[in-house]
């Protein structure tokens, strides 16, 4: 009986320990899910009135949408580019700044100020710096005898430019994450390697990348579940042009529902794109535990 009381006391108090958290999730994310289900059924305003049920009339819609397949590209460029060099280069800085000393500790701060600023108020003073007219980047390319580019305005530079000040600003948070994957290594393997005479990209390779994999899956998920959202950067600093060069799911959906004022079938797209992050992610996810299995092994 002691047991068994036990068992249920823990239990309980496990139950009370996750309740807040779900209680926040259901409230945030699985009702408002469900919700935009249920919506992408039907027609309606944006004052919730005039519902017409259209069936799959909104999902039949999407598959001949140009805005949509546009918008999805967009997106999806975006993703490939972006995640791979994310990754890419936030690993490297936190590889450069993983000793202990007054310098390094300077570029983790440097480096980590970006992550805690707005995206709005970052891309505005991007806006500003790489501006044609005014901007000081495209002042010294003069200065240096070149033409500038107006980077948003180019249906070549447009989407470049946002992906790179989306890796930008993302660049300390994922760096200080790895860098913690990294903190958790135990230096004898290091030992070990050097006293076999491996190099530092032997030792980069063998041992960082396969002991740094658990952390690498959460960064790489996290970072396609944040592409696939991309908007504040879009929005602020090209409103989905030149051309809808730069039009991402988020934004379509924005645009479809507050200018508009079609809820129904914003409510489509913001489905689709759900389900698109949640088969991404969860593809993902397996591949990496694979390979952290395969590593284990």
């Amino acid at each position: 009986m002691k047991k068994k009381s036990l068992g249920y006391a823990r239990k309980r108090a496990g139950i009370l320990f996750v309740l807040p958290s779900m209680t926040v999730l259901a409230v945030f994310v699985f009702i408002p899910l469900i919700v935009a289900v249920i919506f992408s059924f039907f027609n309606f305003n944006m004052m919730l009135t005039n519902f017409q049920f259209q069936g799959v009339g909104n999902y039949q819609k999407l598959f001949h949408d140009g805005k949509f397949f546009n918008a999805l590209w967009n997106t999806i460029y975006y993703t490939v580019c972006t995640v791979p060099l994310q990754i890419m280069l936030s690993l490297i800085a936190a590889v450069l700044v993983k000793r202990q000393s007054w310098f390094h500790s300077f570029c983790k701060t440097v480096f980590f100020i970006p992550a805690i600023c707005s995206m709005t108020v970052i891309s505005i003073i991007w806006s500003f710096l790489i501006n044609k007219d005014i901007g000081v980047f495209c002042y010294w390319i003069e200065c240096l005898g070149f033409k500038p580019i107006d980077l948003l305005k180019s249906t070549t530079w447009a989407m470049p430019t946002v992906i790179l000040i989306g890796v930008w600003k993302k660049l300390g948070f994922y760096m200080v994450i790895l860098l913690a994957g990294l903190n958790g290594i135990d230096e004898t393997y290091y030992e070990a390697a050097e006293i076999d005479g491996a190099g530092g990209l032997q030792k980069f390779w063998k041992i960082t990348v396969p002991m740094l994999m658990p952390t690498l899956s959460f960064t790489i998920v996290d970072c396609i579940i944040g592409s696939f959202q991309v908007f504040d950067q879009v929005y602020v600093m090209t409103q989905g042009g030149p051309l809808f060069k730069t039009q991402t799911l988020v934004q379509l959906i924005y645009s479809t529902a507050f200018e508009s004022f079609d809820m129904g079938y914003a409510s489509t797209i913001a489905v689709a794109l759900f389900v698109l992050t949640f088969v991404v992610s969860v593809l993902t996810f397996r591949r990496m535990t694979r390979n952290e299995q395969s590593v284990m092994m």
